[in-house]
């Protein structure tokens, strides 16, 4: 089944979501991913832990057809862009660089989280502007946590969200788009995250499903 994006409008401000996990602006042009976690699976190996290699190629390609399909002006990594200090292989940088090669005219924003202050900073040739929470664009206030900044709309990752659907017989956790009254949540864009425990949902807010390459609004 091929990705499908949900438009939608928060408060007079448009925006798009889509199946890959990111949304975007189409009045600035911009758009948002959080929590890529590139080079998690890298991480793993170098601790010893035994795990596929890939997750950075399939990433990078999702972001690839998010480009494709939008043609944003700027992209704006919601932190966490790196997973840990290993991350910084010859193998994942050299992937970065050459997707990074196929998209030199789009400016790159990394907005930092904390797993990027702990992998440390990202090498100037990859042109990432790197920049700390809040930083504003538009409307929107651009965060790593999800927290209020005063006369703004947060749009932010770190948590993962993900919501949990029940049958009488069974149940799985997809991930999900949570949206309040001041500040919204992205789910985690990197295939290779789990996701935070469901929390029930907050009066006023809207969630919105990622399943089955679709987009589809959690009613009330």
């Amino acid at each position: 089944m091929k990705p499908t994006s949900l438009a939608i409008d928060l408060g007079g401000r448009p925006l798009v979501l889509s199946s890959l996990r990111a949304c975007f602006d189409p009045a600035l042009r911009a758009l948002f991913i959080a929590d890529a976690h590139f080079g998690k699976d890298a991480v793993f190996r170098a601790r010893g832990i035994p795990v596929p290699m890939g997750s950075t190629a399939e990433n990078l390609l999702r972001i690839d057809r998010l480009i494709g399909e939008f043609e944003p002006a700027t992209l704006v990594f919601l932190g966490d862009l790196l997973h840990a200090r290993e991350s910084l292989s010859t193998l994942t940088l050299d992937a970065l660089h050459a997707w990074r090669a196929r998209h030199a005219s789009m400016s790159v924003v990394l907005v930092e989280g904390n797993h990027d202050r702990h992998a440390g900073a990202l090498p100037p040739t990859l042109e990432i502007e790197s920049v700390r929470e809040p930083w504003h664009i538009g409307a929107w206030a651009l965060c790593h946590h999800p927290h209020a900044v005063d006369h703004a709309y947060v749009l932010a990752g770190h948590v993962h969200p993900v919501y949990r659907i029940a049958t009488r017989n069974d149940s799985v956790r997809v991930p999900c788009f949570r949206f309040g009254i001041d500040r919204g949540v992205l789910p985690a864009f990197g295939s290779f995250t789990g996701g935070a425990r469901e929390t029930g949902r907050v009066p006023g807010e809207r969630v919105f499903l990622v399943v089955q390459e679709r987009v589809i609004e959690l009613r009330s």
